[in-house]
């Protein structure tokens, strides 16, 4: 029916440094025809009940819900214009009518005061809408400074990812990933900081940050371990100062430089999952330390591992929201179970399985962030440096830096 179309407006361009959520909190949601056609055809309606029923039952007053109803889906400009309509219908059937003085002046003025509130409903919706939007905005500006975008493609490795944070008005939770290519291979983070709110996300943009530096400065992985373990340390003892609570971070970080094994050092963290040839694993870490930023309680340095990563073989890591999802009756998600299922299938694939399959289990409940990386090798298909910048995404020039990897 056309009475329910919008005549079609010229698209405006935004202003410079507006917010496109900004526009859209406070547009209509309903255009002025259709929104004249449906008032006209409402108030005939009441109108018309109203005569029929007589002084016996008043049907007019039914007419201050309408304020109210566009308030939720007009604008303010609109919902003042039903309001001053309702306000004179009103007006204009109850004084020809014969009654007590009182009668017709307390049903005005409770159109009026009705209407009145309609539009302060409506402007108060639109402000908070469009606070809510520039909140967005900020979130997301905040989340491309903490997490990078996924798929992140090195020279070595190609990472796929899930990430949900738990509270769906935030862009970023408690847990923390970052894929950095470094002179010494692809070093890879994985990590849940302890509890949630701005001062979880606060320690892990501590680790983050002294890990991308680390990760391309340091030679060893151990001594990537202890950097983001003294940046974690300088966090804590700064929020002590400040009466915020202390944190920790369990982590896995990984290094892997293109060979058939990878380098591995466990902070109290859950260990990775290994898919390969239709199975999936756990794959054992016998040297797992103490979380980043509890290394006073242990007198044990951090040290690394090498597991085996086969060709054709991916990598899963994820966070304890994955393992310690609950269904109705209170049992945790069955993750090795699910991954037997879903072992030859694509990332992205056992990706989109696994977050259908935690939604389906938890009944759409979930407890914690949820972070999940799968990693691949890069094949090599003899292309030399074009093949791997094919990969990555680079332009076909080569770099100095490309030419003497490909040298070496």
């Amino acid at each position: 029916m056309v009475m329910g179309l919008r005549r079609p407006a010229v698209r405006r361009q935004p202003l410079p440094g507006t917010d496109p959520g900004e526009e859209s909190a406070g547009a209509a949601r309903i255009g002025n025809r259709a929104l004249a056609l449906w008032l006209l055809l409402l108030t005939t309606v009441v109108v018309v009940l109203d005569a029929l029923t007589g002084d016996d039952l008043p049907v007019i007053p039914l007419l201050v819900v309408l304020p109210a109803l566009a308030s939720v889906f007009c604008t303010v400009r609109q919902t003042l214009c039903v309001a001053a309509w309702v306000t004179l219908v009103v007006v204009g059937s109850r004084i020809p009518q014969t009654g007590a003085f009182w009668d017709v002046a307390f049903l005005i003025g409770f159109t009026a005061i009705a209407s009145a509130l309609g539009v302060a409903a409506c402007a108060a919706r639109i402000r908070h809408a469009t606070e809510m939007a520039r909140l967005r905005s900020a979130a997301v500006a905040l989340q491309r400074q903490i997490l990078r975008p996924l798929p992140i493609v090195t020279r070595q490795v190609r990472a796929e990812g899930l990430y949900e944070p738990i509270e769906e008005d935030r862009f970023v939770g408690g847990d923390i990933y970052e894929v950095v290519e470094s002179p010494y291979g692809t070093r890879v983070i994985i990590g849940d900081v302890q509890g949630k709110g701005l001062q979880a996300i606060g320690a892990g943009f501590a680790a983050l940050g002294a890990f991308r530096e680390a990760a391309i400065r340091e030679s060893s992985l151990a001594s990537v371990a202890d950097v983001v373990e003294d940046a974690v340390a300088r966090h804590n003892a700064f929020s002590a100062e400040t009466g915020d609570t202390e944190r920790f971070v369990t982590a896995l970080l990984l290094s892997y430089d293109g060979d058939e094994r990878v380098q591995a050092v466990n902070c109290g963290h859950l260990p990775p999952r290994l898919l390969h040839g239709g199975t999936a694993s756990a794959v054992p870490l016998h040297r797992t330390s103490v979380p980043l930023g509890m290394a006073d309680l242990s007198g044990e340095a951090r040290a690394a591992e090498w597991f085996a990563f086969p060709e054709h073989a991916s990598i899963l890591l994820f966070t304890d929201g994955v393992t310690e999802a609950r269904d109705g009756a209170g049992a945790f998600y069955p993750l090795d179970e699910r991954l037997e299922a879903w072992a030859r299938r694509e990332p992205r694939q056992l990706l989109e399985a696994l977050q259908a399959d935690l939604e389906a289990f938890s009944g759409g409940v979930r407890r914690d962030d949820v972070a999940v990386l799968v990693l691949c090798r890069v094949q090599d298909d003899g292309g030399g440096s074009a093949g791997r910048r094919e990969a990555v995404g680079e332009a076909p020039g080569a770099t100095e830096a490309v030419a003497a990897q490909e040298q070496a």
